[in-house]
């Protein structure tokens, strides 16, 4: 069965790797808005056609976007309209653009965008996350897209948050800033941090971003785009990615044009403190048309709004963000790119963000503060060469990542006590891919790719009283007392994983497009204790360790087919594998290994029309995910966080989505998704917590989450802009954890915002508000891991207000 597998795999690729008869006289464009310099670079690239350009000064002029199934003909058209250019065709595959006398202006009428006076071709999306560059309509799957000018300063500012509230699809655990957890159509484990690996895969361009982590929360700044694939996605991605991946899309150095934009703004937090964000962004081409520069700096306090009764203390949770990016691109001809590009992000919260029911309304009772701090450092090369329809794209980088996090560990009657956690996250990826795009989504892929991945966890307890209390808050670890840290175990994780991977589709009908593919990887394993107390034995130790140096070996198929014989109407069927690796856990005072888990996805689905594009696009799917052998982080008896198999689970998935454009400068959004998830066969540990009648759900998978959203965007004059803007978002309610003990509900709550910005040449000014309606919902319902029968939640933001200044040169 496997030889016949890899029969029919070989057999698909070898047929899409076939050269066309004919070359076609239109292809798939996609260039992001910029100079014409660097536009004309990217279109011949993509074309492989040759055009120069007698005037180098023309190089700097501003060009719109172009995304679409064009002839190069009616790019260079849509390119140079308005400009003082004119394209000159040589021959077949040669052009030259040189200086033309002035433009004609054109007459419009107030209140209207400009109309374009070219030839009217519906631009296409790229999915550029299928690493193939298929056009929407031939990818098979959900894909929830923001695209370039999308993200306002405000929602930049904001972070992963801002992806919440813009996907239903996506959802997270809310302990703060840097240390959440994502989930992707109800593919959560838990709530808990521990160390098992993210369910869902996250990616800033091809350089991954975390593996054994939380989410990193970067901010958005300068963002050209983001991309989120629903399902698993092991195919292309491998491990980690089974509820999907989000890609973050920079936008790339410039290298025709140089200049910048600035962005300020002051907030005001209901029942809480003031905040505020700066953020600069530069671009300066240092040799012309060869090397440029891209860089950014931001800086973000969000004022805190918990007040804690305990310590007399207000507003305690407040939270400062620092960081910046840069980037160099180097084109030594038209063929090759190479880009070197870093980032460093500093988050610092005050403390933790949770309040207490019981205590009143923004409050809590604390008798020690709980900070935490995320530190993140990224590096990476990417490299691209590109031969007509054939691209090779190298990707090398590392990641080093470090969450510190604090937790009151107080017990009743005893004295103040803290417990601290130390994650150190290492990661060493590299991909190499060669990809061939042919017409219509056709085309393959084959790649290798390498990571080494580590995680580091140490743990402390720090008693405050006035010696050695003889009371254990964890069993065989004895406090100093007086501020005296007690180092107690932790644990460290390895994985090295070796993976190939090929992708190919082929029409075998017209009207019809099978893609099938595959992923070999091969994973080597270990785990060992860091500072074993003296009450573990060590032969246990010994033997767990033993038991996670391993390697395992699995393969990862994928099979879809769609069709769009139907004008206008996608329809697509598809299957998907993923998994994690296992690892190594402390449990209470035992350390005991992990398996690892193993996903599949079946779903079929249906997409008409395409946002922002068509008056009315809709998309739906329906899914089934069977898991087996789910690694969940949960807490032991005394609250240390762990992880563990919980048994096996199954969820149906039912999401649509409709956006309309009853006039051109008005659309309307809404979406819709429904899980219903259950731990269908339950590990032996939880087997009989099957309490009062009610069977066990997933953790953190909200049953219903909704959006609606408006957006309206008109010139009330030649020169000034208006945008206004509207949302509201409903959770569902999920539950935190599994059991009696876990079982909290949470969500069903209704997040609200409302923003309008003017903008008049390269000036724009924004009022935004967010919560408009002051609600008070549960996000999350883990306070501290010590103490799990206390009646915490995670409140959303009060009513905040945000008045900003963006200016561009």
């Amino acid at each position: 069965m496997a030889r016949a597998a890899d029969a029919f795999f070989l057999t698909a690729l070898s047929l899409a790797a076939a050269p066309p008869a004919q070359a076609a006289d239109r292809q798939e464009i996609s260039i992001a808005p910029g100079r014409l310099g660097e536009a004309t670079i990217a279109l011949g690239r993509q074309t492989g056609a040759s055009i120069g350009m007698s005037d180098q000064s023309l190089a700097g002029q501003r060009t719109p976007g172009l995304q679409g199934h064009m002839s190069i003909d009616t790019a260079l058209r849509r390119l140079l309209h308005g400009l003082q250019a004119k394209a000159r065709k040589i021959d077949a595959r040669t052009w030259r653009i040189e200086r033309a006398g002035t433009a004609r202006a054109l007459v419009q009428r107030p209140g209207r965008p400009p109309i374009a006076a070219v030839e009217d071709i519906p631009a296409e999306l790229i999915v550029t996350a299928s690493k193939r560059n298929l056009p929407l309509p031939r990818y098979a799957g959900m894909i929830e897209t923001l695209g370039d000018g999308m993200l306002t300063a405000q929602e930049s500012a904001a972070g992963t948050q801002t992806l919440l509230a813009r996907i239903s699809s996506l959802s997270s655990t809310h302990a703060g800033p840097g240390r959440n957890k994502l989930f992707i159509r109800g593919i959560a484990d838990s709530g808990v941090a521990g160390p098992t690996q993210a369910t869902t895969g996250q990616y800033l361009g091809d350089m991954r971003l975390n593996y054994a982590a939380p989410d990193p929360d970067l901010r958005l700044y300068d963002i050209g785009g983001v991309e989120v694939l629903e399902g698993p996605q092991g195919t292309l991605y491998g491990a980690g990615s089974l509820g999907g991946i989000i890609r973050i899309i920079p936008n790339p150095p410039n290298l025709g044009e140089t200049a910048g934009q600035m962005s300020v703004g002051a907030s005001a937090t209901q029942h809480g403190e003031p905040g505020g964000d700066l953020s600069a962004t530069f671009n300066l081409p240092i040799v012309a048309e060869k090397v440029a520069l891209r860089a950014v700096g931001y800086g973000v306090q969000d004022g805190g709004y918990i007040d804690d009764v305990l310590r007399h203390r207000k507003d305690i949770n407040r939270t400062r963000i620092f960081g910046g990016r840069a980037a160099l691109r180097f084109a030594p001809d038209e063929n090759w790119t190479i880009d070197v590009s870093g980032l460093y992000q500093r988050i610092r919260g005050d403390d933790a963000q949770y309040a207490s029911r019981s205590v009143g309304v923004l409050e809590r009772a604390s008798s020690v503060a709980q900070p935490y701090a995320s530190n993140y450092a990224l590096a990476n090369v990417r490299v691209e060469r590109q031969w007509d329809d054939l691209r090779f794209v190298s990707s090398t980088g590392i990641v080093r990542q470090t969450l510190s996090e604090s937790y009151d560990a107080t017990q009743p009657d005893g004295p103040p006590s803290l417990f601290r956690q130390r994650n150190r996250v290492g990661i060493f990826s590299t991909e190499n891919r060669l990809v061939r795009d042919l017409e219509n989504g056709l085309g393959w892929i084959v790649g290798a790719s390498y990571l080494d991945s580590s995680s580091d966890i140490r743990r402390s307890l720090t008693s405050y009283g006035a010696g050695q209390s003889e009371r254990q808050v964890i069993p065989g670890v004895i406090t100093y007392g007086r501020g005296q840290p007690a180092i107690t175990t932790g644990v460290r994780n390895e994985i090295r994983e070796a993976t190939l991977f090929g992708e190919a589709s082929f029409e075998p009908f017209k009207g019809l497009i099978a893609t099938v593919g595959g992923r070999f990887t091969n994973s080597r394993l270990s785990g060992a204790a860091n500072d074993p107390i003296a009450a573990l034995s060590f032969a246990a130790i010994a033997s767990a360790e033993a038991q996670a140096r391993r390697k395992e070996t699995i393969f990862l198929p994928s099979f879809s087919l769609l069709s769009d014989a139907l004008p206008g109407l996608t329809l697509y069927a598809r299957f998907q594998r993923g998994f994690r690796p296992g690892g190594l856990a402390m449990d209470d005072q035992h350390i005991q290994r992990f398996r690892n888990d193993r996903i599949s996805t079946l779903e079929f689905g249906v997409r008409k029309g395409m946002p922002g594009r068509d008056p009315v696009a809709l998309s739906a799917n329906v899914a089934f995910t069977d898991w087996r052998d789910i690694q969940a982080d949960v807490t032991d008896r005394i609250g240390l966080p762990s992880t563990d198999n919980i048994g096996n689970g199954r969820i149906y998935t039912l999401e649509g989505r409709i956006v309309v454009r009853p006039i051109e400068a008005l659309t309307l959004d809404g979406s819709l998704i429904f899980n219903d998830s259950r731990l269908s066969e339950p590990a032996q540990f939880l087997a009989m917590l099957d309490y009062d009648g009610k069977s066990l759900t997933l953790p953190n998978v909200a049953n219903l989450g909704a959006r609606l959203a408006a957006d309206y965007r008109m010139m009330l004059s030649n020169a000034l802009a208006l945008r206004i803007s509207g949302s509201a978002r409903y959770v569902g309610k999920s539950r935190l954890g599994v059991g009696p003990i876990l079982g909290r509900t949470q969500g069903d709550y209704v997040d609200t915002s409302l923003s309008a910005s003017v903008a008049r040449g390269p000036i724009e000014l924004a009022l935004s508000v967010n919560n408009i309606l002051d609600s008070n919902g549960n996000r999350f319902s883990l306070g501290t891991p010590f103490d799990l029968r206390a009646d915490y939640y995670t409140p959303l933001r009060p009513r905040t207000i945000r008045l900003g200044l963006g200016l561009a040169f």
